[in-house]
């Protein structure tokens, strides 16, 4: 918390006020002042795009038994019901990790699902074993929540302020009738999940999970889940 500034101009002629004059007026003109730089600071440290750091990894776990050799072919599938955002985000994806050794096919150049077909398993084991895919890389949305948190006033007495009636209620009324202010924020969680194509069916060998903060819209979403994914991905020598 902030403590009232004490740094009043000299000159002659000056009356000097009592402890609880001094008291209850240097809160009231500072009331203001000091709620503005609160707000202030906390969005500098809880506003995360301010520091780069606008998707954060929550967790993540590699399978410490697998063993297999390095990918060729890696699927990237986004599970969503909207086909333009799913070929938004398999396109990112599969740019970002592209490698000369490994090749990277987005999910909507091979898996044709028109909105309203039933999903067919099948069809899609045919695929990957048509076009030789031996990893597949798959991201859903997992929830979106939105939260209002509320901030009480930030007002600093000088210490101490119980001495006297007028000390004490001077340095707790701005406490108690000033207004606080409310934070709104948005969290979109996605999991992504790594799977090796091990017949006859395939294994988990990689998973995370990323919340975005307060995205601007979903090709915010889209690129920060990307570049977080490809960075850990990598770390963990996955792809």
């Amino acid at each position: 918390m902030r403590k009232a500034p004490h740094d009043f101009a000299s000159g002659e002629g000056v009356i000097r006020p009592s402890a609880g004059h001094f008291i209850r007026r240097s809160l009231v003109r500072n009331r203001r002042p000091i709620v503005f730089f609160s707000v202030v600071a906390l969005i500098l440290c809880s506003y995360s795009p301010l520091t780069g750091k606008s998707t954060k990894l929550i967790t993540s776990w590699k399978n410490p038994k697998y063993s297999g050799a390095t990918f060729k072919k890696v699927l990237v599938i986004g599970m969503s019901a909207n086909p333009g955002r799913r070929a938004d985000f398999e396109d990112a994806l599969a740019a970002s990790l592209a490698k000369p050794s490994i090749e990277i096919i987005p999910g909507n150049s091979i898996l044709l699902r028109p909105d309203t077909s039933p999903l067919n398993l099948e069809y899609i084991r045919t695929q990957i074993r048509e076009f030789k895919v031996d990893a597949v890389i798959v991201s859903r949305l997992v929830s979106i929540k939105d939260s209002v948190t509320y901030i009480p006033p930030d007002v600093m007495a000088p210490y101490p302020y119980y001495s006297s009636f007028y000390g004490y209620y001077g340095a707790i009324y701005p406490m108690v009738y000033s207004h606080g202010y409310l934070i709104e924020e948005k969290t979109v969680r996605i999991e992504t999940n790594v799977y090796a194509i091990t017949p006859p069916d395939s294994q988990l060998i990689w998973t995370g999970t990323s919340d975005t903060f307060n995205p601007k819209d979903a090709q915010k979403v889209i690129k920060n889940v990307v570049k977080l994914v490809t960075e850990e991905l990598n770390k963990d020598n996955v792809i």
